[in-house]
């Protein structure tokens, strides 16, 4: 984590994504898109390691306050204007200020942390972190991922999301926090990457993840190794690495829809300067999208160094959650009884 965070459980962003089309309607102008992403100067020559790759090393951040998909309030609106763009970060800047607070603490739950905790980064002015499809939304689901998304459903009915340790969320238990591709929460955005002659390494300290990705043209591993991350490999295409993954766990869970059996990352980082890089993904998913999208995320340095963040699983967390339930549970068979 960086200088600035502990560990903290996370929130949704839904109030972030409301703000942002609170704005006056209509395409912004074109200068708005300044923001959008980092673009390379022509004078700018991206440094080399000592083996003669594109140097790519340091500590970056990708955190963002916008959705990786616009809101349908949003109409076909694509970029932000300045103004829009300035009032959505002093939202998010002043959001859990204490002076936002409420004095209820049950209404205070959401807010449990204030300002200082959060390091949700800026909007990069537009509406939506996909650029592709034109709409900013995730695709039409094809009818067998329909079908999946139908069945998930009828085992949460059936089967409670407090009823073991495992149907709890992957970030709860410990195991994966930000995964492949990694959109930004609401802090610890950071990634070091560490290069050595035919490999790449990034590492999220969510979680002490760590993705080692061979750049020597080696293939995939068989598809029966299946892994939380994936298994990667890159290339490098001028300046761009370029990254695929496959091989995700069939109970991997993303912050999009997905079927993890069928799911392919293609991510392109670009250093355009000093302090960016270029990054874009996309997602192929057949068995569930009826095509793939792209999304723009791009990084910038992040803000100190990055120091352990102290999460592991079987942490007791897990326990006092189930407990909990239980209790609950008791209860309302207690009054049931009545």
């Amino acid at each position: 984590m960086t200088r600035r965070m502990l560990a903290v459980v996370g929130v949704a962003f839904a109030v972030v994504f409301t703000i942002l089309v609170a704005g006056p309607s209509g395409q912004a102008p074109a200068a708005a898109a300044q923001s959008a992403a980092p673009r390379r100067s022509a004078a700018y020559t991206t440094p080399r390691t000592a083996w003669g790759d594109p140097d790519l090393q340091g500590t970056w951040s990708n955190g963002t306050i916008t959705p990786l998909e616009r809101p349908r309030t949003a109409g076909e609106k694509e970029l932000l204007s300045k103004e829009e763009e300035e009032e959505i970060n002093q939202q998010s800047d002043t959001r859990a200020s204490v002076e936002k607070r409420p004095t209820d603490r049950a209404a205070d739950v959401e807010l449990a942390y204030d300002q200082f905790w959060w390091d949700r980064g800026k909007s990069i002015g537009r509406t939506s972190l996909i650029v592709d499809p034109q709409d900013g939304r995730l695709p039409p689901l094809t009818p067998q991922g329909q079908k999946l998304q139908e069945e998930r459903a009828a085992e949460r009915r059936e089967h409670g999301a407090f009823d073991s340790w495992v149907d709890r969320p992957l970030q709860e238990r410990c195991i994966l926090y930000h995964g492949v591709p990694p959109l930004p929460t609401g802090y610890n955005n950071n990634y070091e990457i560490t290069q050595a002659p035919g490999v790449v390494a990034i590492l999220h300290e969510e979680i002490h993840e760590v993705r080692i990705i061979p750049v020597d043209g080696r293939p995939h591993a068989s598809p029966a190794i299946r892994q939380w991350l994936g298994d990667s490999r890159g290339h490098w295409e001028g300046d761009t690495l370029v990254v695929e993954t496959t091989n995700f766990r069939p109970d991997v869970t993303f912050r999009f829809p997905a079927d993890p059996t069928t799911l392919k990352v293609i991510e392109r980082f670009r250093r355009v300067a000093k302090d960016a890089i270029d990054y874009q993904f996309t997602v192929e998913n057949p068995s569930f999208y009826s095509r793939p999208f792209t999304a723009v995320l791009p990084m910038r340095p992040a803000d100190g160094l990055i120091y352990e963040y102290a999460c592991h699983e079987g942490n007791y967390a897990i326990v006092h959650v189930l407990q909990g339930h239980r209790a609950e549970e008791q209860r309302a068979e207690g009054d049931a009884n009545k």
